[in-house]
């Protein structure tokens, strides 16, 4: 007995459960869509160059971001906006790497 079934309802259920799973990924924030403000710069940084014997006056006030070493990265966390975070970089876009922390290295089987 060949039985034809139609197709059209069983497309349609796989593109709609395709959209309401990217829809509640995106809702519950484990998917985000970059746009193009998102690679803004969060602040200006310019690097003062250390000389033996020379003194420097730095403002009492700290900057609003924090730094971390993750993975070998320097990583900026801004304390005013709760969860912007971002990677420190040069102006070819280069990640600026750290030395306070070693990068994790998966353990050797033995």
């Amino acid at each position: 007995m060949s039985e034809e079934r139609n197709a059209i309802p069983l497309i349609l259920t796989g593109i709609a459960s395709i959209i309401g799973t990217i829809g509640v990924l995106w809702l519950y924030g484990y998917l985000h869509f970059a746009k193009e403000e998102d690679a803004l710069l969060l602040a200006e940084f310019t690097m003062l160059k250390t000389v033996p014997g020379d003194q420097y006056k730095l403002p009492v006030k700290p900057a609003n971001q924090v730094a971390q070493c993750i993975d070998g990265v320097l990583v900026l966390f801004d304390t005013q906006q709760k969860g912007l975070t971002g990677v420190l970089v040069d102006d070819k876009k280069q990640a600026v790497r750290c030395m306070g922390q070693e990068t994790p290295q998966a353990p050797v089987a033995e």
